[in-house]
């Protein structure tokens, strides 16, 4: 099967200078979504397709976003004189021994299953995609004959006041045999509102020609709906987060309220799973059996071990936790954190490109950069594992059942061995030997006599 993916719409009314196709639905392009939907198909229907996709406003910016996807070719419309003049650009590279099925790469929540209907239903003629929408205002209409048959689609400005009462709309999606669509679109003419050489037109061609014209109404309304502004990108994502939330719902976990939660990535969650509101989650994550998650938190690629719980207002990147670990409020997890069991990062505590052993504990106030942690140890509020030198990154190592008093800076490259006491206030930057206590701080000094400036 051919596959065509229509995406050269500038998006006027996104008012951005974005290609309306890359603007973000659940964290992801709205053409990835099409993208992914369009290859779904294929493999139901046990095809090897190459998908054309057709661009115009940003096509390279478009194009780059995409480098490298196998089986993707970019075909640029320009000037952009509409959707069949867009479709005609892709003609040359479609196979005449199979249909064609056309998407577009703003109507992103159309599913699998619609799509195989479609085609199935198209047989060997043509096969439009249809809905039925509360509002159908803006949309064109599917006009059908006294028998029920498809005869043409109108779109909305070049529809009759009685044509616009109809509540069938056309999504755009449909099926062809290539050959005649081809002969199709070099008969499109452009007597119309726009100027422009409406696809929509081919199915008043087919019904001319004899070809039997099928319109498959889509399930949800939802799935016929396009982007053409950045308040209907916001009603999508909606749907899309609703439709989200009662997955994670159904699959175990208990959400404070579904209507405050943004998946914009792939969530796994096991039993007895709780997040309360708020919260966001990005990329890959990965959520074991008892976790809990606070308000207000950010995970992007996170896996979080058993019984772990993470409270309000913690921003955790591209980590691992252990089970039964705490940590929060107000902690940051960055890049390479990586946390055992048990341990727990507490309030406004930072931990980087760190390993931090079983059992040990930073609760408060403190920076763990480029650090071997070992198990057991307690390092106290103020603390910072001084890593930069002004250009180059260094790593320390602090061992196991190590105390680290209040306020210490550990100047990297550093090691720490196991039992050791550093006390607090020190500045330590050479080697700290194992189970002895370490002070690395001037003598207290009263000066007599002293008079504190005033102001002039």
């Amino acid at each position: 099967m051919n596959l065509v993916i229509l995406a050269a719409g500038q998006g006027k009314r996104m008012h951005s200078d974005l290609p309306k196709v890359l603007h973000p639905l659940a964290g992801r392009p709205l053409l990835a979504h099409v993208l992914d939907t369009a290859r779904a198909a294929a493999a139901q229907l046990e095809l090897r397709a190459e998908i054309v996709v057709v661009v115009g406003h940003g096509g390279e910016r478009v194009a780059e976003t995409f480098a490298g996807q196998a089986g993707v070719r970019f075909i640029t419309q320009q000037p952009q004189l509409g959707t069949g003049h867009a479709l005609l650009q892709a003609a040359p590279e479609l196979d005449d021994s199979q249909p064609t099925l056309v998407l577009y790469g703003d109507v992103p929540l159309i599913r699998v299953q619609t799509l195989l209907d479609l085609v199935r239903a198209a047989g060997d003629g043509v096969a439009v995609l249809s809905a039925r929408v509360p509002d159908p205002a803006g949309y064109g209409r599917v006009v059908r004959d006294r028998s029920g048959a498809v005869a043409r689609i109108v779109e909305e400005r070049d529809a009759t006041d009685a044509e616009r009462t109809i509540g069938e709309i056309n999504t755009g999606i449909l099926v062809a045999p290539t050959v005649r669509l081809k002969a199709w679109l070099a008969q499109l003419r452009n007597d119309n509102a726009q100027r422009e050489y409406y696809l929509t037109d081919v199915v008043a061609l087919a019904v001319r020609d004899g070809v039997p014209v099928a319109a498959c109404t889509a399930p949800e309304a939802f799935e016929a709906l396009g982007v053409n502004s950045k308040a209907q990108l916001a009603k999508m994502e909606r749907i899309v987060q609703q439709r989200k939330a009662e997955h994670l719902m159904q699959t175990g976990a208990t959400l404070a309220d579904p209507a405050r939660i943004d998946v914009r990535g792939e969530v796994t969650v096991g039993a007895d799973v709780f997040i309360d509101v708020g919260c966001v989650f990005e990329g890959k994550v990965d959520l074991a059996d008892g976790v809990r998650i606070g308000p207000y938190c950010v995970l992007r690629d996170v896996r979080v071990g058993a019984g772990t719980e993470v409270l309000a207002f913690s921003l955790l990147d591209t980590c691992r936790i252990g089970a039964m670990a705490r940590v929060g409020p107000f902690a940051r997890l960055r890049p390479g954190a990586s946390l055992e069991d048990e341990v727990h990062i507490g309030n406004f505590v930072e931990v980087k490109a760190s390993r931090v052993g079983r059992a040990s504990k930073a609760n408060h106030l403190a920076y763990i950069g480029d650090a071997e942690v070992g198990s057991g140890t307690n390092i106290a509020a103020g603390t910072i594992v001084a890593n930069y030198d002004g250009a180059n990154k260094h790593r320390s190592r602090i061992g196991a059942d190590v105390q680290v008093g209040s306020n210490v800076v550990l100047i990297a490259p550093i090691e720490v061995g196991d039992g050791a006491t550093i006390g607090a206030g020190s500045t330590v930057s050479g080697s700290v030997p194992a189970g002895k206590l370490t002070l690395a701080r001037t003598r207290q000094v009263t000066v007599d006599n002293w008079k504190r400036p005033v102001k002039k």
